[in-house]
């Protein structure tokens, strides 16, 4: 009996020893930023790392990255939508881009807060036809959903954005690890993730943005 006992507790410690092996995240968030609660569907850092732009279901929002402050807000409203599925700061970050799911393009100044109404002074934006590749196009419906941030790798691993804001870690194409956000109420959101000094970024459906740290 002993010997069998013995037997069980070896293969349970290899059991939870490959369980650890296969953890790539930490399930529990290192910290959390909050918007105006609007699910978040995109993000961007600024080019100097401090600044978060996060695109949301209802415009979208500039918060400083270190104090979780709000510096601004960025209202968009295009073909009867009004969420952001991508976003985009500029190569010295004064700038800001916002596109919905028609494609419309929102350039907007940091430093003042208005809105550039001509594009074409803006050449850095994505072109039209660019836009269009990442299927945002006036065929769409607002009705719709067109995350473009559904997956990123790290060190061998994919992590991709699954039902109810959940994400799933694979390796070898096996699915090793999923990581749940029980607030997240809605089943058809799909996180936008985002990697940034080496921690994974989440948007929830609840408007926050989650902080893990890799294993």
């Amino acid at each position: 009996m002993s010997f069998l006992r013995n037997l069980i507790l070896a293969w349970s410690s290899v059991g939870i020893v490959s369980t650890l092996a296969a953890q790539v995240v930490n399930t529990t968030p290192l910290r959390t930023i909050r918007t105006s609660k609007s699910e978040v569907v995109s993000l961007a850092i600024a080019p100097k790392g401090d600044r978060i732009l996060m695109g949301t279901g209802n415009g979208a929002e500039l918060v400083d990255l270190e104090k979780g402050k709000r510096i601004h807000v960025f209202p968009y409203a295009a073909d009867g939508g009004t969420a952001v599925y991508h976003v985009a700061f500029n190569a010295n970050g004064e700038k800001v881009v916002l596109i919905g799911h028609s494609g419309k393009r929102a350039v907007w100044n940091v430093t003042t807060g208005k809105e550039e109404k001509v594009l074409r002074e803006n050449l850095w934006i994505p072109e039209a036809s660019q836009v269009r590749a990442m299927g945002l196009d006036m065929k769409n419906s607002s009705f719709d959903r067109f995350y473009q941030q559904t997956h990123v790798e790290h060190n061998g691993a994919l992590l991709r954005a699954a039902s109810n804001g959940s994400v799933e870690v694979l390796k070898a194409e096996k699915v090793v690890q999923v990581i749940t956000v029980a607030e997240n109420k809605d089943q058809h959101h799909r996180a936008p993730l985002i990697i940034h000094d080496g921690r994974l970024l989440v948007g929830t459906d609840d408007g926050r943005v989650l902080f893990y740290e890799f294993l």
